[in-house]
């Protein structure tokens, strides 16, 4: 085996966790393949003679190459569209064993709850919260990336802690129990029973439709809350949901609703005690074109 060869073997042996950092980071799969690749290239480029720790700097590039990305999203003004955006989701079928080398990436922690908290931090804080608060990357190690003291960047990690933690509710974690709500939620929806519909939804639940840019009318990108408004929605788009299957969505149980054989929308939710506090639909056609959606089993 050639040296580049080993080079590239042993890059492999981190790429899941690096998908894992750059997805976190930037909310986007597409986005983290391509951030992965430009470490890759990085790396293929040094001198790895002078690299102890293989797994550490191929994590700091691509947290580096993350915030990047994200400050030149900053700067071109194309932050996701308000509080209706939805990051890209991992989807897997309910029944599947998990690939070890895939685990990290669609770990329950990573909901899309906190993927939504974490595209309102600024790029230096949410590169800090994700090195350090969720793979423990010293704040020594991160404050050249982000040019600050350590001190400061401990309070920047601080300051999005106290964000994350206002923001996300303690969910249901048992997937049985998700899976009762949901089927609940799609046999009332199916039925048109109002009603029932309303009784599933928490009071106050917050549902975010995310269709793109170029949608428009009825189902163009939104934000309703409240649970008579948000039934009032189920049961306009009820007609395309006959299609609907279960599946895991950032490792909690969700929808995926394909018509005529085309993937609609993706839908994951937050259930706390029994009931929907959250609903996060993407049905932008350009994004669900490049998802590895899960077809239903036959």
């Amino acid at each position: 085996m050639t040296g580049s060869e080993e080079l590239a073997r042993r890059f492999e042996e981190h790429r899941g966790h690096l998908k894992a950092v750059a997805y976190r980071m930037l909310g986007s799969l597409a986005e983290a393949e391509d951030a992965v690749q430009e470490a890759w290239l990085r790396l293929s480029r040094s001198d790895t003679d002078d690299i102890g720790n293989l797994g550490g700097w191929l994590t700091t590039v691509t947290g580096r190459i993350c915030l990047d990305l994200l400050r030149s999203r900053a700067a071109r003004r194309e932050e996701p569209m308000g509080d209706a955006f939805v990051p890209d989701p991992v989807l897997r079928p309910l029944a599947q064993v998990v690939d070890p080398a895939e685990e990290v990436l669609q770990a329950d922690s990573v909901g899309l709850a906190l993927l939504v908290v974490l595209e309102n931090l600024a790029p230096d804080e949410r590169l800090t919260f994700v090195l350090h608060d969720m793979f423990a990357v010293p704040f020594d190690d991160i404050a050249p990336i982000v040019e600050r003291s350590a001190a400061a960047t401990r309070q920047l990690a601080s300051r999005a802690r106290r964000r994350v933690r206002g923001a996300t509710p303690s969910a249901e974690p048992d997937l049985g129990r998700q899976k009762q709500v949901l089927d609940a939620f799609l046999a009332a929806s199916r039925a048109g029973d109002f009603e029932a519909l309303v009784a599933v939804l928490h009071p106050d639940v917050l549902l975010r439709a995310d269709s793109g840019a170029l949608v428009r009318g009825a189902a163009a990108s939104k934000v309703v809350q409240g649970a008579k408004a948000v039934a009032e929605q189920a049961l306009m788009f009820a007609p395309f949901t006959q299609g609907a299957e279960l599946v895991l969505v950032n490792g909690s149980v969700g929808m995926v609703n394909a018509h005529q054989g085309r993937v609609q929308s993706v839908m994951g939710v937050t259930i706390v005690d029994g009931r929907i506090t959250d609903m996060y639909i993407l049905a932008d056609p350009e994004r669900l074109e490049r998802l590895e959606v899960p077809r239903p089993a036959v």
